[in-house]
């Protein structure tokens, strides 16, 4: 029976083991072989190369570009994209009239197509546009938000911060609805202030909510490529050209592959590294980790 019992289970988890091992594992697996060759597309030529395709990654001109922004598009994304919905949830959390109707119009663009919001988005922000149209109205002449070198960055954080902004809204305000009343009733009889309350209560109550956002939002925002494809080609001057769309050109554009993948591996690693140091950190600032 035991048997019986042990075979029923591998048959139930047979499609997930074969669908990781065929989509997630296999092509893990030949990215790395690929990151140590030459490999042409348009002329099927591979040759052996070691680490030539990690010792170019140090010498290309356009890498420390590429660096620098991807830091900063991270970190900006991240930044406002759990400060903004921190702010929302614990607005939406007062049960305020129509909080309902809110909380709707801030989830919607989760759900939207993403390649269609982002088509939207390019056409409000191209110098014509819906946004500048506004903008004139107040008469303020508004920037080619797109074709600026600084506006280029910070348009595509603004668009993929509304984009997903509301997953992480709910996730914070579900966190919110179970911080306990009477805890925060006794500190307000002690004299405590909304700030203080939060900063005391809600806020490490809600810390696993928290780290889960955060290591969703944080990988997440390495691995945007439609956005940038579509509002801007990595351009103005390379000027948001992040990790993941350097590694499409290279790879897809520019034909090799194998440069790509080494690409695409050192993408891996950062995204691994971050991840285990805020799995670490848990222990730290989720309250009921020991």
């Amino acid at each position: 029976m035991r048997r019986n019992d042990a075979l029923i289970g591998w048959l139930f988890i047979a499609p997930q083991v074969l669908g990781f091992a065929a989509f997630v594992l296999w092509p893990l697996i030949s990215v790395f072989w690929n990151s140590f060759y030459r490999t042409n597309l348009l002329s099927g030529i591979s040759t052996f190369a070691g680490v030539g395709n990690y010792q170019q990654l140090v010498t290309d001109p356009v890498s420390p570009t590429v660096a620098r922004v991807t830091f900063f598009f991270c970190i900006g994304l991240v930044v406002l994209n759990l400060g903004l919905a921190m702010l929302l949830a614990v607005l939406l959390n007062q049960r305020l009239r129509g909080a309902a109707v809110f909380r709707t119009v801030f989830f919607s663009p989760v759900v939207v197509s993403l390649v269609a919001w982002t088509i939207v988005w390019n056409f409000l922000l191209q110098d014509n546009g819906g946004i500048n149209s506004l903008l004139h109205v107040v008469g303020v002449d508004g920037p080619n938000w797109l074709r600026g070198d600084t506006t280029a960055l910070v348009s595509v954080i603004v668009v993929q911060v509304i984009k997903n902004v509301g997953l992480n809204m709910v996730l914070f305000l579900a966190a919110l609805r179970g911080v306990p009343r009477p805890l925060l009733e006794a500190a307000e009889i002690d004299g405590a202030g909304p700030w203080r309350r939060f900063r005391s209560i809600v806020f490490p109550m809600i810390s696993p909510t928290t780290l889960l956002a955060a290591i969703v939002t944080v990988s997440g925002s390495l691995q945007v490529f439609a956005q940038i494809q579509i509002l801007t080609g990595g351009g103005p001057a390379d000027s948001t050209n992040v990790l993941v769309y350097y590694f499409y050109q290279q790879a897809f554009q520019n034909h090799d592959f194998g440069y790509g993948s080494a690409l695409a591996v050192v993408l891996f690693l950062i995204i691994l590294a971050l991840t285990l140091a805020q799995w670490r950190l848990r222990r730290r600032w989720v309250f009921h980790e020991s």
